[in-house]
């Protein structure tokens, strides 16, 4: 029997697909992020199932659970709480457990928050990156981006809400002030796209709306404009020769429409500035 990776609804339960409802409902066991998310969503549909956990912290034990129902003949569904397995969701490591044992393993396509969010951003599809959510401490998240700082493809994360603003604030200093899309709620009743520069949605984002799941959309290197290099060049000439950071500030404020507070953080940041 197969191991069954089945997308679920990132918001609008009328997402899931006919074909992800019939795969869960012929399904032996169903592995999921949450046994109470998943719940909620069968008894929505009026399907009853055995149910098992398998989430980040479980889910190398679980891998093992999973394959072992494999070898007995049963058919394992595998869901996450909302969207793709596998896509920064537990998933992936069962799915090559499966894989490598010899077992088949099928991939419903289906609900994520990745191709909605960028089309809602306007930023280029050609070719993008998906970063996902930054991980570790800060050497290793600014290691990270520094990685991908020159791709001129388009770059997606995820971000935590109780992380929002110190996120783009960090993804700022490290890729500079880059054009950007923050996508909220995707798929709910209050989904947003909020359009600007990192530190721009740093400065206007009301406290209110830093709720739900984000998806930050980034522009990619070849992007940059020439003026965000110029200005932050003499922002950092005037800065090693002494000027005041707020000067500094209203002058390439006026020069080159930059935001004061951009300015200002550029200079904080790498040259310990002060007002």
């Amino acid at each position: 029997m197969p191991l069954v990776i089945v997308p679920t609804p990132i918001g609008n339960l009328e997402d899931i697909t006919l074909r992800a409802l019939r795969e869960l409902r012929a399904a032996d066991v169903i592995a999921c992020e949450d046994t109470r998310r998943t719940l909620r969503l069968l008894n929505y549909f009026g399907i009853k199932k055995e149910l098992l956990s398998c989430h980040e912290h479980n889910e190398r034990r679980r891998v093992e659970t999973i394959c072992a129902l494999l070898e007995k003949g049963r058919r394992v569904a595998l869901v996450s709480d909302a969207g793709t397995p596998g896509l920064s969701d537990p998933g992936a490591a069962a799915a090559r457990a499966a894989a490598a044992q010899g077992f088949e393993v099928d991939v419903l396509p289906g609900a994520n928050a990745l191709l909605p969010a960028l089309l809602l951003s306007g930023a280029s599809m050609e070719s993008f990156f998906f970063a996902g959510f930054l991980k570790g401490k800060s050497g290793e998240k600014r290691k990270r981006l520094e990685e991908i700082s020159r791709l001129p493809d388009t770059l997606v994360f995820y971000v935590a809400p109780h992380r929002l603003m110190e996120e783009l604030a960090f993804i700022a200093s490290v890729l500079g002030d880059r054009r950007a899309a923050l996508v909220r709620e995707i798929s709910k009743v209050h989904q947003e796209t909020i359009r600007g520069t990192l530190l721009g949605i740093c400065d206007t984002m009301p406290q209110e709306k830093i709720r739900g799941e984000f998806v930050c959309v980034v522009e990619g290197a070849e992007g940059k404009t020439m003026e965000e290099a110029s200005w932050r060049e003499e922002a950092a000439a005037m800065a090693q020769s002494g000027e005041r950071t707020k000067n500094i500030a209203a002058a390439l404020a006026e020069k080159y429409g930059v935001q004061r507070n951009a300015v200002k953080r550029f200079i904080i940041e790498n040259f310990n500035g002060e007002a």
